[in-house]
C-alpha cells in the first residue's frame, strides 16, 4: 500500500470516528431537550404526556386563582388559551399580562408545571415568546 493510501484511510478512518462520536452524543442529548410551545401549538407538536416541555405565552388578566399553594392561570398567546395548574410558590415578578414560561407536562385539558418562570424586568421576554407574539399579531414594539 502506498504512503498517499494509507493516509487517505487514516484520515477517513478518524472522520468516520468524529462522525460516530458526534451522532452518540446528539442521540443521548435528543431525551434531554425540552421544547418550547406556545399554547396554540402545544397540543399538535406534544404528542407524549409523558416528555417534559415548555409552554410560554402571556398570563391571560383575572384568570389567576390561588387555593392554598395550588394556582390556577390561563397562558395565552393571542390566539389560544391553555390552563395551567402550578403547586407552589411563584416567582415575585409573576404578574397576570406578563409573559411567563412554565416547565411541566400537558394533560388532556390543562398544563401540569413543575416551574413557573416569570420575566425578570420591564423590557426582557424570552424570544420564544415574542416569536409566538409576533406570529399572531399581539406583539407590540417598545416606542
Amino acid at each position: 500500500m502506498k504512503p498517499k493510501h494509507k493516509r487517505l484511510l487514516m484520515i477517513s478512518g478518524v472522520l468516520g470516528c468524529f462522525g460516530l462520536a458526534a451522532f452518540l452524543v446528539m442521540s443521548a442529548l435528543e431525551d434531554n431537550i425540552v421544547f418550547f410551545f406556545s399554547p396554540s401549538e402545544i397540543y399538535t407538536k406534544v404528542k407524549d404526556p409523558q416528555k417534559l416541555v415548555r409552554l410560554g405565552g402571556l398570563v391571560e388578566k383575572g384568570s389567576l386563582k390561588r387555593e392554598g399553594t395550588k394556582v390556577h392561570f390561563i397562558v395565552s398567546d393571542g390566539s389560544a388559551k391553555l390552563p395551567v395548574i402550578y403547586e407552589g410558590i411563584l416567582p415575585d415578578l409573576f404578574r397576570e399580562g406578563q409573559g411567563v414560561v412554565s416547565l411541566g407536562y400537558l394533560k388532556k385539558d390543562h398544563f401540569e408545571a413543575q416551574d413557573v418562570l416569570a420575566k425578570h424586568d420591564e423590557n426582557y421576554m424570552p424570544p420564544e415568546v415574542v416569536d409566538a407574539l409576533k406570529k399572531t399579531g399581539r406583539w407590540q414594539d417598545a416606542e
